[in-house]
């Protein structure tokens, strides 16, 4: 949690001196896009934890997403189903991949990075084997599973948001002896914003706090987290333990690509195509970054889920200040470079923790043997 402390004091200072500099930061559109993509990119982060904490890695996640997407379009437009059939199709087939990687990290003995690489590049062949080269769409349908119009359904036990929600009208200033901040409706009659059309009750905010709440608990409350962080700090002294090693691995691995697929589709719709070459690029370095920004050590054993959510809310919040301050030429550098910064902060407090347990044990024992 100290970790959690320190990473969200960066995300204010980040906030806070993108804010001063560049106003436009904090204009309501501006802030509904990092919050919709930080949860996006959260529910990846969220998957990904699970396996580093084993001390895994799952390198096909932008891969995943681009197979998923591109099943996910094919199955909603050639063959006519359901959407609720195609989102389970998917997100079964997703998971049914965690499985598989499950099984060869632990039966076959294959390291981690090599399995999830090869995913990487089958699963990206398949994707675009599969959408035969061509972009693939017809999400138009679901977009409120993204962009819900609060208002548009009467909710009888928050009659404010039934006046409207700031982030789908055109936002625009006071002016003159009109303070405060105006929205335009869909008939063009400009609509005065109160308090409480700030609240950012997005869909994919929601999705991501259900989805961080059960993570939590299942990582800190249930005998399977605990056993996940044993496995992850020693893998044979969790077996000689009685801890089903290989079973936790597996479920990890399923936890994760199952997340992917969720994030998959929802990325799907929110950007509305899916182009199989190119869809999710990058997208599993920044989840893995957000997880490792967020307290998860690459080595197992230790992680966080709200810390996770920071780092996720750190590299977005990051990402659009570096668009506003026009350098977008140096977007991978300042990533990698905050990334580098949060992994030498890490290892050096883990060294600082370590040298103070030591010195501790020391200093019990002499008290011992006096």
């Amino acid at each position: 949690m100290n970790k959690s402390w320190g990473m969200l004091i960066l995300l204010l200072v980040i906030c806070i001196v993108t804010a001063i500099f560049r106003p436009r930061f904090v204009e309501p559109g501006n802030l509904a896009n990092i919050i919709r993509w930080t949860s996006l990119y959260g529910v990846m982060g969220i998957g990904v934890a699970f396996v580093i904490i084993t001390g895994g890695i799952d390198l096909s996640i932008g891969s995943m997403l681009a197979l998923v997407g591109c099943l996910f379009g094919i199955f909603m437009a050639d063959y006519n189903l359901p959407p609720a059939v195609a989102i389970g199709s998917v997100i079964a087939m997703s998971t049914l991949l965690g499985l598989v990687y499950g099984l060869l990290v632990t039966k076959l003995k294959l390291q981690p990075f090599v399995v999830t690489l090869c995913g990487l590049l089958i699963l990206r062949g398949l994707a675009r084997a599969t959408a035969g080269g061509s972009s693939v769409g017809g999400f138009s349908k679901l977009d409120f599973l993204i962009n819900y119009e609060w208002g548009s359904v009467p909710v009888p036990f928050l009659p404010w948001i039934n006046e409207g929600y700031w982030s789908f009208h055109k936002w625009v200033p006071g002016l003159g002896d009109q303070p405060g901040h105006f929205a335009l409706n869909d008939a063009g009659e400009r609509i005065a914003l109160g308090w409480y059309d700030w609240v950012p009750l997005h869909p994919p905010l929601i999705y991501l706090t259900v989805i961080a709440i059960v993570a939590t608990v299942l990582l800190n409350w249930t005998v399977f987290g605990r056993h996940l962080k044993a496995l992850g700090k020693n893998e044979q002294a969790a077996r000689f333990s009685g801890v089903r090693t290989d079973a936790m691995v597996i479920l990890s691995y399923m936890i994760c690509t199952c997340l992917a697929g969720i994030a998959g589709v929802l990325f799907s719709i929110d950007i509305g195509s899916v182009m199989p070459s190119t869809f999710g690029n990058f997208y599993e370095l920044y989840a893995i970054a957000a997880a490792v920004l967020g307290g998860c050590s690459l080595r197992g054993g230790e992680g966080s889920i709200v810390g996770v959510v920071i780092g996720t809310a750190i590299l977005r919040v990051l990402q659009n200040s570096i668009e506003m301050w026009s350098i977008q030429e140096l977007e991978f550098a300042v990533v990698g470079g905050v990334i580098l910064i949060g992994v030498i902060g890490d290892e050096i407090a883990r060294r600082i923790i370590a040298a103070r347990r030591a010195r501790q044990e020391a200093a019990l024992l002499e008290k011992q043997t006096a």
